[in-house]
């Protein structure tokens, strides 16, 4: 540790983080620069045989990974897998919280059905999983870092056809902020970020549907998920002690303020 910066450092070497969303785009990064730093991952999702390829991937580089079937909308299934993760690989100390669904529908067509399935995989998941994991970390009596996936849709809505989706993500912003305050006296940190439009399996379908449009942001591009690790980093390690109850955005200016 550099005495002139004591508290700057990127090391997780003992931290077990839980992703959800981690069999593609952003939540596969995210568990691979995790792993890259040195924490225990549980990888988290549906699609089993995708989160056994990045877990033997991540174990191939040197590090250790865990995977977890998780179906968020299930309530039954959010509780088990952070137990399933604490058997495997130690007590969760890092939860990112990525897992998210579209609606991409007007409010007047959307089914009741897929208004329960975005509810429920974009605010009442996120919210168990946080209190799941803070409810094991208090009774443990240690810190840990939440990390919950907003979007830049939660401040700047413009187009029509996706209004849950940024009510949602508005949510996740309120429940990050009063979450930092409950657990604060708990040495609990809980920050978001809020990304634009970047490259994933979701954003590139969208794009399919409805047509490219990264010509209307000033540098005419859409992120990349690496870009992202520096802010998620910062968020998970003892460089942040001091950050909780915020939401960085990072959006390359697509959305100015």
């Amino acid at each position: 540790m550099n005495r002139l910066t004591p508290n700057y450092s990127l090391d997780l070497s003992g931290q077990v983080a839980l992703v959800t969303g981690a069999s593609s785009g952003l939540g596969r990064r995210f568990a691979q620069i995790l792993a890259a730093s040195g924490a225990r991952l549980a990888l988290a999702a549906r699609r089993v045989d995708r989160l056994q390829a990045l877990a033997e991937e991540i174990r191939a580089a040197g590090g250790k990974a865990a995977e977890i079937p998780l179906d968020v909308t299930d309530a039954d299934q959010l509780a088990a897998a952070v137990d399933q993760a604490e058997r495997t690989l130690g007590v969760v100390t890092i939860l990112v919280n990525n897992a998210g669904a579209p609606d991409a529908q007007y409010a007047t067509k959307m089914p009741v059905e897929l208004i329960d399935q975005v509810i429920s995989t974009n605010v009442r998941a996120p919210f168990i999983l946080a209190r799941e994991v803070a409810r094991r970390l208090i009774t443990h009596g240690l810190p840990g870092r939440i990390v919950n996936i907003s979007s830049m849709l939660a401040y700047d809505y413009s187009h029509a056809g996706g209004s849950l989706y940024s009510i949602t993500k508005a949510t996740v912003v309120r429940m990050t902020e009063v979450l930092a305050v409950e657990w604060a006296r708990y040495n609990i940190n809980v920050n978001a970020i809020a990304p634009g439009a970047f490259h994933s399996e979701m954003m590139d379908a969208m794009i399919e549907r409805t047509g490219e449009f990264r010509q209307r942001f000033p540098r005419q591009r859409m992120g990349r998920s690496e870009q992202l690790d520096g802010t998620l980093l910062h968020l998970v390690s003892p460089s942040s002690d001091f950050v909780t109850g915020t939401v960085v955005k990072v959006d390359d200016c697509q959305h100015p303020r």
